[in-house]
């Protein structure tokens, strides 16, 4: 009897220490979960107040502007935000930053989470194509998005992607994809043909015709994307063109050739080169025509040309106004672009739509961001991780220092003297209207998405 209870007391012994144990390293992880979580939501604050400080940095190199013939354009500072934010991230980070600031940290205290690091990606969106353009519901932006994908699609490696069906059954053309991804956003009911010779039969189907054929039918959108994996819903956007024209490289957004959240218009200084080799030829008159497109030696020329200027710029933006971007892709000006394209006998685009008409789609800064930020917590041999994929928007961020602060929002709340009091006497309104104008401009952006893995 004794043994007998000795054994049974020794398996709820075990099985007990099992259980405590399994609850411990849970609640470990959970609390290093949270940890991590709220070290990636730091590394975005900072990541935004880094961006918000780049005007006053420019401003501070006012001099360069002038060696360079003008107003300096903007400074992707955000690209090196990991050696620049390092003062606030581990040890590594931090002799990082000292050694770039020529700063000690040793006696610095309170800087850093106790545990806790960050890993931070920024990426300027407006370094990519925007493929929402075309929920605004006008023509010119149906037909500029069209154009952008048709000229990141055609080059004729890419015909085996073409030429079948796709697991519906339904044929597969450039122009059917084009089509099915301007068609997903537009708020019309047709068919977005992407070729000039099939505006004829731009009507003849409804959008939905195909997708209400699928084994489990559903409607497309006809509003923006809200993401990009909504992409995946889109006929003929498969993990092969997913892959290939979309996220080439997962862990490195940077290489993203297409966005959701862009302001519209690329800047030249910081699109990747596939990005603006393809906004070019978009814009040719025959594309087939143009060794420039046509031609896989030359966008091979073409891209070593791009390294080549982001390697001996030193991070200083080449091109001060897409003007002077447009005039070296068809061979005149002049500068460190016209002087690569003659090294590496690029051969210039000849003839353009119009020369206006592609400047208008380009510019020389960003203004919406998407900051990609990993809090990272290691207990023993357990890591927790914890992803946040924030996309700021600065387009109506004022710079650091104007916004409203809590004092003026207190000062109003409590009967202060408010823009609105001019044009209204309702006591109500008034602190209605002054509470929205408090906090819609905010330095550090806006927030648009946010997502936490």
């Amino acid at each position: 009897m004794v043994l007998t209870a000795i054994s049974i007391l020794s398996v709820m012994l075990v099985d007990f220490q099992e259980e405590t144990s399994a609850e411990y390293g849970s609640a470990i992880a959970e609390r290093d979960a949270l940890k991590a979580e709220y070290a990636a939501r730091s590394a975005v604050n900072l990541a935004r107040l880094l961006i918000a400080a780049e005007p006053t940095v420019r401003k501070s190199l006012a001099i360069l502007g002038a060696a360079m013939g003008g107003s300096l354009p903007q400074l992707p500072i955000w690209e090196l935000s990991t050696d620049l934010l390092g003062a606030f991230n581990d040890q590594a980070g931090q002799e990082a930053f000292s050694r770039l600031a020529s700063v000690d940290l040793s006696e610095a205290k309170n800087l850093t989470l106790d545990g806790a690091t960050f890993e931070l990606t920024v990426v300027d969106e407006d370094s990519k194509l925007n493929l929402n353009l075309p929920a605004r519901g006008t023509a010119v932006a149906e037909k500029q998005t069209g154009e952008q994908i048709i000229g990141l699609i055609q080059s004729p490696e890419y015909d085996p992607m073409f030429d079948g069906r796709d697991e519906n059954g339904s044929f597969l053309t450039r122009a059917t994809v084009c089509g099915a991804i301007v068609d997903w956003t537009d708020p019309n009911q047709d068919l977005f043909p992407c070729e000039a010779a099939a505006e004829a039969t731009s009507s003849v189907a409804p959008e939905d015709a195909v997708y209400e054929r699928y084994k489990i039918p559903y409607s497309r959108k006809n509003a923006a994307f809200d993401s990009l994996e909504e992409l995946h819903l889109v006929q003929g956007v498969d993990e092969t063109f997913w892959n290939t024209f979309i996220d080439p490289d997962p862990d490195d957004p940077r290489k993203r050739n297409v966005t959701v959240w862009g302001s519209g218009k690329v800047n030249i200084n910081t699109a990747n080169p596939f990005t603006i080799w393809a906004l070019i030829c978009s814009n040719a008159v025959d594309p087939a025509a143009e060794p420039f497109c046509a031609d896989p030696a030359q966008r091979l020329a073409f891209f070593t040309a791009m390294s080549l200027v982001e390697g001996l710029s030193a991070g200083v933006p080449l091109f001060t106004t897409p003007k002077s971007f447009a005039r070296v892709v068809q061979g005149k000006g002049g500068g460190m672009g016209r002087m690569l394209f003659d090294l590496l006998q690029i051969t210039p685009i000849s003839q353009l739509h119009s020369e206006k008409y592609l400047i208008e789609k380009l510019s020389a800064e960003s203004k919406v961001f998407s900051v990609y930020s990993t809090g990272v917590v290691r207990s023993g041999k357990n890591e927790s991780r914890v992803r946040v994929h924030a996309v700021v928007d600065f387009r109506s961020a004022p710079p650091p220092g104007q916004a409203r602060s809590v004092a003026d929002l207190q000062e109003a709340m409590a009967g202060g003297t408010t823009a609105s009091s001019t044009t209204s006497t309702d006591p109500e309104a008034e602190e209605i209207a002054a509470l929205e104008e408090a906090l819609k401009k905010d330095p550090g952006g806006t927030i648009i998405y946010y997502r936490v893995d």
